[in-house]
């Protein structure tokens, strides 16, 4: 292709998404988003991953048949053997401390068919998944910039860097309860020491953080997931005082046209009958409960969030795809028959269509890990949360959503542990208030509700033309663009990001 033709012809990103459910959807979501302003999208990874995706990036295709927008690829590759079984190639099919270990090499181990696409190809630009720390480098050495993805909120990556920087648990009391404040934010954030992550004793997790932390802030800049509107000071102080170069695009799951599949090969067989099931009920009478896909519970936990469920009075959804043990372990008599009875209870077994249960006019209520996708799609859909973090960037999370947005309720979760580590039982007394004060009649809920609301609107006025995100991802087209110019006539090294 001659220089002139190259110059007129699409950018051309290349996505690289982490092998779990809550990094590959938002991925897709964003692809679907690039494509739909004229970019040329590659996915690259395996094939079970591309299978998860595999739903939304058809759907994206078809609406944008008849149109001049490049269709999204997926680029597959194989999954390295690492002695893992066969397809077990993603964050939720781990069951134990060795599979994650093994999980982990093999994600080493993309940086070859990550290289080698690079190479063949050439993209403008990569928006690669953080947990890739070293595809920062491996960028800069075919000089690709890169943009990190971690799929979180500002927040919770502002949280993470005051973390890094100060350590503040190395002059904290040795108290689990010990409140910790992390420095130099625009709020007053403190956590539990028992909230955080402990250099001392996980440290290999705080080496992780260091190294995300470390090449995305040397990439060329970062894309997330989040929008102006829901978190301005933290967009300053991440540009201004951070220096760190950021584009927000979100919330990118309302670029999906696939509102009930995302996510998934197949939807539960349940999905239809609650869509139902949710139609017959009054508009925010029905909580819905979901954790996401890396979180199991024991049978002592889902005993007494079935019995919170039961104590509150109000109407649920309940998503138990990775609930573990069977029902006979863990549900309290006569749960059953409430369920059976259908008058108050739904359980979905699999993939729940959460965007289309969110969006119903009957949601009032959402109890939730406090993921950032789920979180994002709450706010999208204006339904205010009952945060119950377990591990991650969760507990910061709910900080942004009871403390700062004021769209949220704490349950009292206070251990940081990963999905398969046991955690403090809740009591249901304790579930059944949560949810009476997040939906009822009250000032306090009346006041959430009316936040939550407020900030769906200021979401979907985001991604739409002229609005804060759409504006992010023109601005950040035209960057790549002009940077391709430079290159091209000699002004600029290919390694030469312009930060």
């Amino acid at each position: 292709m001659a220089a002139k033709d190259e110059q007129h012809s699409p950018l051309h990103i290349l996505f690289f998404p982490f092998l779990a459910h809550g990094h590959l959807i938002p991925i897709a979501d964003m692809a679907a988003l690039f494509a739909s302003r004229g970019v040329r999208c590659t996915i690259l990874t395996t094939p079970v991953n591309a299978a998860i995706i595999r739903s939304a990036v058809d759907r994206a295709n078809d609406a944008s048949l008849g149109t001049d927008c490049p269709a999204i690829d997926i680029s597959v590759v194989p999954f390295p053997d690492v002695g893992l079984p066969p397809g077990v190639e993603n964050g939720t099919a781990l069951t134990s401390p060795g599979d994650r270990l093994k999980f982990f090499q093999a994600a080493e181990q993309l940086r070859e068919p990550f290289d080698r696409f690079l190479a063949d190809h050439h993209p403008d630009a990569v928006v690669s998944d953080s947990f890739f720390h070293w595809s920062a480098d491996s960028a800069a050495e075919h000089g690709v910039p890169r943009l990190g993805f971690l799929g979180s909120s500002l927040f919770a990556g502002s949280c993470s860097d005051s973390m890094l920087r100060n350590n503040p648990l190395e002059t904290a009391p040795d108290d689990p309860d010990a409140m910790v404040s992390l420095p130099g934010l625009p709020h007053r954030v403190q956590l539990r020491r028992s909230q955080m992550v402990d250099p001392v004793k996980r440290p290999d997790l705080w080496e992780l953080h260091q190294r995300v932390n470390a090449a995305d802030q040397k990439s060329f800049g970062e894309v997330l997931n989040s929008f102006h509107e829901l978190e301005p000071d933290y967009v300053e102080h991440y540009q201004t005082t951070l220096g760190r170069r950021a584009w927000l695009v979100g919330p990118v799951a309302l670029a999906n046209m696939d509102m009930a599949g995302r996510g998934a090969s197949a939807l539960s067989p349940d999905a239809d009958s609650c869509m139902r099931w949710l139609d017959a009920k009054q508009p925010g009478s029905v909580v819905y409960v979901s954790f996401g896909t890396l979180i199991s519970f024991s049978p002592a936990e889902l005993r007494e969030l079935a019995r919170g469920l039961d104590l509150s009075g109000k109407n649920f959804v309940w998503v138990v795809g990775r609930a573990g043990p069977d029902s006979s372990e863990w549900m309290p008599e006569g749960f059953a028959d409430l369920i059976a009875r259908g008058d108050r209870g739904f359980i979905v077994r699999g993939w729940a269509p959460q965007m289309l249960i969110l969006n119903h006019p009957a949601l009032g209520g959402f109890i939730t890990h406090c993921g950032w996708n789920s979180t994002l799609e709450s706010v999208s859909a204006g339904v205010p949360m009952v945060t119950w973090p377990r591990f991650a960037d969760q507990f910061n999370n709910e900080k942004l959503i009871v403390e700062v947005l004021k769209v949220g309720v704490s349950i009292g979760t206070k251990d940081f542990g990963s999905g398969i580590e046991t955690h403090e039982v809740i009591r249901g007394e304790v579930i059944a208030e949560s949810i009476q004060r997040l939906i009822g009649n009250g000032e306090e809920s009346n006041a959430i509700q009316k936040k939550a609301k407020d900030l769906s609107v200021e979401a979907r006025r985001a991604v739409e033309n002229g609005g804060s995100s759409y504006n992010d991802v023109g601005r950040l087209m035209d960057e790549l663009m002009a940077r391709r110019s430079r290159v091209k006539v000699g002004e600029d090294k290919p390694t030469n990001y312009g930060i």
